[in-house]
């Protein structure tokens, strides 16, 4: 086999459901080519120098109008922001960031703190006397969908319908035209489009009305950036609502699978609260919730390791391979809190870092605090728990832990 056969047979596999529940070992085989060019022309970087360099380089472009092959899309024509590039990238960024954090509401996540720690209580309340409880379901989905619901004033009751649309979404983003019947595709576009309209709808009763919603801050906001158009807040709530639950949900139950795994590291949380903090942080290197970013395109010529990537290629960019690098990262298949100089990929990084990232771990944080301290000596009821389908957006669908165990 030569080397793009022998790499892309590696990513078919990493991509193959069957590989969902431990796609490291085969991250580790895509390491020993930093930079692979794959039988359809595109090119896959799995190290942590060269995908970290890339993801900081103004070469490589988020714009799909600018892959030299085109490929199956399902967004709408006004792309959300991580869609774009600088300079127009960075103006919508700025007036979506007015609203969500720093520097014009810097207080925005410690103010919901409160709220937060609440809305977990109740919902670890509702599981007390149950011998099972499934953490997906339970708190680790509820939970994030309704501080997103608050946050941009979409009504919470509403959750049902845009569920079936963001899985939809999230399973057509990894749509493969060699492998994947057409539906999906299809299930997308035509998801993507009914969450646009219901959204548009909602910001249509939001003009020129008094509000703290994202939805209605945006709608009436004239900084020295201008005002975005309606199609543009619509782009920009879109990709707030999914991706501001949906990596929050696989975070949470990604910790708290790895958490039961490491019984150690689960006695000494619950024992020291404050180890949550970089306990997080090494969640997002070892078991992070997004693995992969399906596509770039290269604005040029781009020299990555010894290979150039030529103008238009795609490339994917293999975030969860990189931040378990060992040429990067200490024994990097070992699950450390205490991790120092923990620079991980979990986030991405860049100018198309997390937008949301904050607000994650800070909802993370206190879930994992809480279920540790007061779930009665949880135990897995299966190891490995089912996976979502998705590759890129990796972690369990159901997480059932059995309470009260030896």
């Amino acid at each position: 086999m030569t080397t793009t056969e022998t790499t892309t047979d590696t990513l078919r596999r990493i991509l193959d459901y069957s590989s969902r529940a431990d796609p490291y070992p085969l991250y580790a085989e895509l390491r020993e080519t930093p930079v692979a060019r794959q039988r359809d022309g595109s090119y896959v970087v799995s190290t942590y120098r060269e995908i970290a360099g890339l993801l900081h380089d103004p070469h490589l472009s988020s714009d799909i109008r600018n892959l030299a092959r085109p490929m199956p899309a399902f967004e709408e024509r006004t792309p959300s922001f991580i869609h774009l590039d600088p300079p127009e990238h960075d103006r919508l960024r700025r007036l979506a960031m007015r609203h969500f954090g720093p520097p014009h509401t810097p207080d925005l996540v410690a103010g919901l703190e409160p709220d937060l720690a609440t809305t977990v209580d109740g919902l670890i309340d509702d599981l007390a006397g149950k011998e099972v409880v499934d953490i997906v379901d339970d708190l680790a989905y509820p939970f994030p969908v309704a501080v997103i619901c608050h946050l941009l004033g979409v009504p919470r009751e509403d959750e049902p319908r845009f569920h079936l649309w963001v899985n939809d979404i999230i399973d057509a983003a990894g749509y493969d035209p060699q492998t994947d019947p057409v539906e999906k595709l299809e299930n997308g576009k035509q998801a993507t489009k009914d969450l646009r309209q219901y959204l548009a709808g909602l910001l249509e009763q939001r003009h020129g009305k008094p509000g703290e919603d994202l939805l209605t801050r945006m709608a009436n906001d004239d900084g020295p950036d201008g005002r975005m158009t309606d199609e543009q807040i619509v782009a920009t709530a879109n990709l707030l609502l999914i991706a501001g639950h949906e990596t929050t949900v696989n975070l949470i139950t990604n910790g708290m699978l790895t958490l039961l795994r490491h019984p150690d590291v689960l006695h000494r949380l619950r024992e020291d609260p404050d180890l949550v903090v970089p306990l997080v942080e090494e969640l997002l290197r070892y078991e992070p919730p997004v693995h992969i970013i399906p596509w770039r395109a290269a604005y040029s010529d781009i020299a990555v390791a010894d290979t150039v990537i030529p103008k238009g290629a795609q490339v994917m960019l293999m975030l969860a391979s990189g931040s378990r690098d060992p040429g990067r990262f200490h024994h990097p298949e070992r699950f450390d809190p205490d991790r120092r100089d923990n620079q991980h990929l979990g986030f991405g990084s860049g100018i198309h870092n997390c937008f949301g990232s904050p607000l994650a771990r800070r909802e993370t944080q206190i879930a994992l605090t809480e279920l540790v301290r007061r779930l009665d000596r949880p135990q897995l009821v299966t190891d490995p728990p089912p996976y979502r389908r998705s590759p890129i957006l990796r972690g369990p669908i159901h997480l059932e832990v059995a309470q009260g165990g030896g």
